[in-house]
């Protein structure tokens, strides 16, 4: 009689666990309505400012790359200066395939994405299993700037410093042709961001993304309740470089041209600027901060060309000293003052 009292409340507690974890991950994927006007709003972006596709184009592919770092900062825990790598991987790789085997754009778009990931499956067990910390940022940056120095050297490949020339790219699905005016090149940008995006989105929501946030918060403790953490910090860091592969091939596709500049540490440096701004541990964050970043960037430097930067960096200074609670607060509290006025 005692045993069975005992016992009874040791075998529920597991399962009732397992199932506010369920309702947990049900709850957070389910789409909110502001994920659906976000969206509605992007696609309406196309019909409603086509003089600005151009600058569209680029905010959905810094958008994307942001996402993918934001993948292994926000959800794994896991700090890269180097993510420009995979970056500047996918955009060689989809200059070089126009070039030597085909310029059909899906094609180039998923052998970027193949050689990005394979990179992250390369480097991953070295930057996730070998370093930590500090450390890791130095190796991160450490195999960006060996990718970097390689292109250069490499320049009977490349191109080196003058950049790969020759780079045409096919009508999309063999109907759509890339237009000086970006018109197809946003179109084709924002539905692979979309798609990218429903497919990082699932990804967090599961089981799986659950227990990367067990690893962010306390990878000894995640070890010890038998999660493999090498083996899932080495899956997303490659899903990461898929993504960011992708983001780098898209620019390759829509520009016709790829040089250095994008194995450059600002390529980095940016995106995490872009991270900041808008957030880290939520998949928009990275969205809402290509937006900012881009659209300030673009009136920054219309207003003073020599000395956008300076605005920039004023600009992330308020952000950090005011704090990124108190600003994801601030349309609440306006909110709640509205409503009690109005009682008044």
């Amino acid at each position: 009689m005692t045993d069975t009292t005992f016992a009874t409340p040791l075998r529920a507690e597991p399962a009732g666990i397992e199932r506010r974890a369920a309702r947990d991950l049900l709850r957070r994927s389910r789409c909110k309505p502001a994920e659906i006007l976000f969206w509605l709003a992007a696609a309406a972006s196309f019909f409603l400012l086509p003089d600005r596709h151009l600058l569209l184009s680029e905010i959905a592919i810094l958008g994307l790359f942001a996402l993918s770092l934001d993948l292994i900062i926000g959800y794994a825990g896991v700090v890269s200066l180097g993510h420009g790598a995979f970056f500047g991987l996918g955009a060689y790789v989809a200059g070089l395939t126009s070039i030597h085997l085909t310029g059909a754009p899906l094609g180039g778009l998923a052998l970027a994405a193949l050689a990005a990931g394979l990179l992250g499956l390369l480097t991953g067990p070295l930057l996730l299993l070998r370093a930590s910390d500090l450390t890791r940022l130095m190796v991160t940056l450490g195999v960006a700037m060996l990718l970097y120095e390689a292109a250069n050297r490499a320049a009977w490949l490349t191109g080196g410093a003058d950049g790969l020339q020759g780079v045409m790219i096919d009508p999309l699905l063999g109907r759509f042709e890339f237009d000086l005016f970006g018109t197809t090149a946003y179109a084709y940008c924002l539905i692979v961001t979309f798609v990218l995006f429903l497919i990082a989105r699932r990804v967090v929501t599961s089981p799986y993304g659950l227990s990367l946030r067990a690893i962010r918060d306390n990878a000894l403790r995640a070890r010890s309740m038998g999660i493999p953490v090498g083996p899932r910090l080495l899956a997303i860091y490659a899903f990461s470089a898929v993504i960011a592969g992708i983001a780098g091939a898209l620019l390759t596709q829509t520009t016709m041209f790829v040089s250095l500049d994008v194995l450059a540490f600002h390529r980095s440096a940016d995106v995490l600027l872009v991270l900041v701004l808008g957030g880290v541990g939520y998949l928009y964050g990275g969205l809402i901060g290509a937006i900012a970043f881009k659209l300030l960037q673009d009136w920054f430097s219309a207003l003073t060309p020599q000395y956008w930067m300076f605005w920039m960096g004023l600009v992330l200074l308020v952000i950090v000293l005011i704090g990124r609670d108190r600003i994801d607060a601030l349309p609440r509290a306006i909110l709640r003052r509205i409503r009690k006025e109005g009682r008044v």
